[in-house]
């Protein structure tokens, strides 16, 4: 049976000082699940094991993220995290630090129940 995303959240996270991906991520991932609650299930009796949760997040390294890390810190659903090309890095030219900024979409999959549904 082939799965639905029931929800979809964005989030923003930086590293000011440190240049770390993983820890911008982590805080875009933080940012976009803070921003959702899924009542549904205590509502309809479901399991959290049944969710699918699909994470990707958006740097300029993605090689640089460590996805195991932060898949491990979410809190629900069968979880994966995928790092892609995207972010922001902004360099201060005085210094040269480099500010990273991370961006993350947060999916969540049900299996399709359109069936058990019935409208009366």
């Amino acid at each position: 049976m082939s799965d639905q995303r029931i929800i979809i959240e964005m989030g923003m996270g930086n590293d000011l000082y440190g240049q770390d991906y993983t820890k911008a991520a982590a805080r875009a991932i933080e940012d976009a699940i803070r921003h959702s609650s899924l009542p549904l299930f205590e509502t309809l009796g479901l399991s959290h094991d049944q969710m699918r949760v699909k994470v990707t997040v958006g740097v300029q390294d993605p090689d640089a993220v460590d996805t195991d890390a932060l898949q491990e810190k979410l809190p629900r659903g069968n979880p994966g995290v995928t790092a892609v090309k995207g972010g922001l890095n902004v360099t201060n030219p005085e210094t040269g630090a480099m500010i990273v900024i991370a961006t993350a979409a947060v999916e969540a999959f049900l299996p399709n129940m359109a069936q058990a549904w019935r409208v009366t």
